[in-house]
This record gives structure tokens, sequence and C-alpha cells, in this order.
């Protein structure tokens, strides 16, 4: 796959700068798959490795790097495939910002989880004022190009892992019994609102499911109406 590394990173960059719902986590994480996508030879999918990411990204928790990935992906700067099988790496698709043809020539090392690789860099800046002169309709037809993959994303649902789930309601401060039942119920109905509709996003029906549970507890300890002014020491023997 041909992939301008200088102006891709500035597509990428101008956009994040205008995005406030990043932080500098969102950023090092991207940052970080980029370098591997790049190690890579930009191939889709990515098959990445937690431990590496973190690592390269320098994110601690494995909270935030869950939250992080699901963000990006949430807000089109990636498709996240998360793996259900602990022996197999999770697939990352990442989106191509810019759609120049020029091929990437440059090579410089890099170390990368420990070892030493090569990083590809774009053309010279010399090359790039060569293409300043573009016209309006191509310049149009590459702005409709960059658009589409964000079209075709909005339609999917990407389901979470029974970890993700447990991270979600831990930070919720609910326990990790309470996550188990959310997610084997909605395993089991393939992820359908109301058994009908297909859910669009599960972290707004995991707080739904906590606003629940809450009012299906308050109520079980309330007495019973029917349990009300009943004398259980009443003298049968007496006549009415």
């Amino acid at each position: 796959m041909n992939v301008n590394y200088i102006k891709h990173l500035e597509a990428v960059t101008l956009r994040m700068a205008d995005d406030t719902r990043l932080n500098t986590s969102h950023v090092s994480m991207y940052l970080a798959l980029f370098l591997i996508w790049n190690h890579n030879r930009f191939q889709n999918p990515l098959s990445i490795n937690r431990s590496e990411v973190m690592k390269i990204s320098k994110i601690g928790a494995r909270a935030t790097y869950h939250k992080c990935i699901t963000e990006l992906h949430k807000w089109d700067y990636l498709k996240y495939i998360p793996s259900h099988n602990p022996l197999k790496g999770s697939l990352v698709n990442m989106f191509i910002f810019d759609t120049s043809s020029e091929q990437v020539v440059s090579q410089l090392p890099v170390q990368l989880g420990g070892q030493v690789v090569s990083q590809v860099l774009g053309p010279s800046i010399n090359n790039i004022n060569k293409k300043k002169h573009i016209n309006i309709t191509n310049k149009d037809r590459v702005d409709s190009e960059i658009d589409q993959p964000t079209k075709s994303k909005r339609e999917i649902f990407i389901s979470p892992s029974l970890e993700e789930a447990t991270l979600f309601f831990k930070e919720k401060n609910k326990s990790d019994l309470e996550a188990e039942k959310f997610f084997n119920h909605y395993e089991s109905n393939g992820w359908l609102v109301g058994g009908k509709s297909k859910m669009k996003n599960w972290q707004a029906a995991a707080r739904n499911w906590m606003l629940n549970s809450e009012k299906f507890q308050s109520q079980k300890k309330q007495p019973s109406p029917g349990n009300l002014n009943v004398n259980q020491n009443k003298d049968y023997s007496v006549p009415l």
C-alpha cells in the first residue's frame, strides 16, 4: 500500500488539533499504532500486541488503553477489531488520511520492541513543493476519497469482549459479576436492544443496565404492600 508518510501525518495531526475530544493518551496511542503500521509497510489489517502498544505509547493502565483505542475507533481515526481469543491478537485497520500516489522512499533506523527496524519516511520538502499547484477538481475528488471510509465505518457495531465490559463496570464501581451478567445477556441475544434493534453503543446499554439493576435492588428491600398492618398473632376463636 502506498502511503505518503509526511502528508498522512500532517493531515491526521491537523485533524487532531481541531478535535477537542482527544487528550494526550489518544494522540500517543495513535502515534504508536502508526509506527507499528509503518514498520509493517502500511498493510491492513494490522495485528497488534497490547503490551507493545502500551510500551510505545507510555500508557500504563489497561483501562486507559481500551478506552483510547475504542474511542479512536468511534471517532473515525481507525477501525478496531478486538479479538475474543487470548491467544490471538486484535486487529486494527488504519484509515488513510492522505490519498497521494507518491511512493514512500527514505528509511531511517528506529528501535521497536528491542529490535532495530526500518522507519519509512515520506518524500523530501523539494518534492512536496513541486506538487503545490493542484486544480480544484482534483482536490475535491481527494476530499471525497478521504471521507469514504468514515461513512462506511459508522454503520459498523463492534461488540465488546468480556474483559472490556468488566473494565468498564469497574470504572463505574460495579462488580465483575454484574459485568458478566450484562455481557452474557447481550452475547446470547446477538447484541440486540429489546430483542429487536441492533445495538449502536454498548457503553450506553451498560449504563442503562446499571440503573435498572440499582432500581431492582431498591425495590427488593422495600416491604410488600400485602404484608402491611397484618396481625400475625390473631386469635381466630374470638367471634367477629
